[in-house]
């Protein structure tokens, strides 16, 4: 199976949400997702970007569910792959790794 170069998108903000106390601040996931996806599927095509709820966003998708979390619709960090939301507040490994698999990435190991 052919694989895209997914996508993944964590929304967040400099602050820690309110309800994810003891949690990693957003770009600490972002960082923490970032070594977690390079070892699991190393020399594999993938984006990952972080949006800061707060700043300016010119994309208006990106505006639009930034807006979402604004209005506590959603937690934040928020973990979007390919569009599709995976996670939020505090994030696991566990859905995202599976997601990358359903769209044939090949791990290094068969732990997750």
């Amino acid at each position: 199976m052919s694989k895209n170069n997914i996508l993944v998108e964590i929304y967040g903000a400099d602050i820690i949400c309110a309800s994810c106390v003891n949690s990693p601040s957003s770009k600490d996931t972002y960082e923490w997702l970032q070594a977690a996806i390079g070892r699991k599927y190393p020399n594999q095509p993938y984006t990952i970007k972080y949006i800061d709820i707060e700043s300016s966003i010119t994309d208006e998708r990106e505006k639009g569910i930034a807006q979402q979390i604004l209005d506590d619709e959603y937690f934040f960090p928020l973990v979007m792959i390919d569009g599709k939301m995976i996670g939020e507040g505090h994030i696991s490994l566990k859905p995202i790794f599976s997601e990358f698999d359903k769209q044939g990435y090949v791990s290094t190991s068969n732990t997750n």
